[in-house]
């Protein structure tokens, strides 16, 4: 998963609920030397909750994008996220 363009990002989720290994996988692969550049916030859920489970990942175009972890696997939630930063890969590319 690119991460690269990632400026923040806020994960809810239940880590009893079926979300909950989506959520963990995502969150780990976020590299520990983005603490920096990408705020991160994460939200442990009880099952009692009322709160969805979300993933929201805000880019550094100021863009979001939102998931529901229990709709998506890693896979598909890292293809999600990737098709922005691919553009915005392009973007910098073209720039320089």
């Amino acid at each position: 998963m690119i991460t690269k363009y990632f400026s923040k990002v806020v994960i809810k989720f239940n880590p009893m609920g079926k979300d909950g290994k989506v959520a963990r996988v995502f969150l780990s692969s976020i590299p520990p030397s983005m603490k920096g550049s990408c705020s991160i916030d994460s939200q442990v859920l009880l099952s009692s909750s009322k709160v969805e489970p979300t993933i929201k990942v805000t880019f550094k175009d100021k863009k979001t994008i939102e998931a529901d972890p229990r709709n998506l696997n890693v896979q598909e939630l890292g293809n999600l996220f990737d098709r922005h930063s691919r553009q915005l890969g392009l973007k910098d590319s073209l720039q320089a």
